[in-house]
């Protein structure tokens, strides 16, 4: 199908260390798609950001630029489109 990114990540029940995404421009937002049965946390360090990152949360981000991760949940199954 026609999209405007590049390429797309599928991410299963893995822990997402800090990091700045390499492909992105720094000039264009990220979307990040949660799906699954978990309780994670999405956080952006260099806002101090942590934002509740439950099933159906869509995250725009300019992920060049702002370093992201999701650590360790407690419950269910994470699926991320990133």
């Amino acid at each position: 199908w026609p999209s405007i990114y590049l390429g797309i990540d599928v991410i299963v029940n893995q822990e997402t260390p800090p990091h700045l995404d390499q492909v992105s421009a720094p000039s264009l937002l990220d979307l990040v798609v949660s799906l699954g049965t978990h309780d994670a946390k999405f956080h952006i360090s260099k806002l101090g950001t942590i934002f509740h990152y439950q099933p159906g949360t869509m995250i725009y981000l300019a992920g060049k630029l702002l370093t992201h991760s999701v650590p360790k949940w407690e419950t269910g199954e994470r699926i991320a489109l990133a």
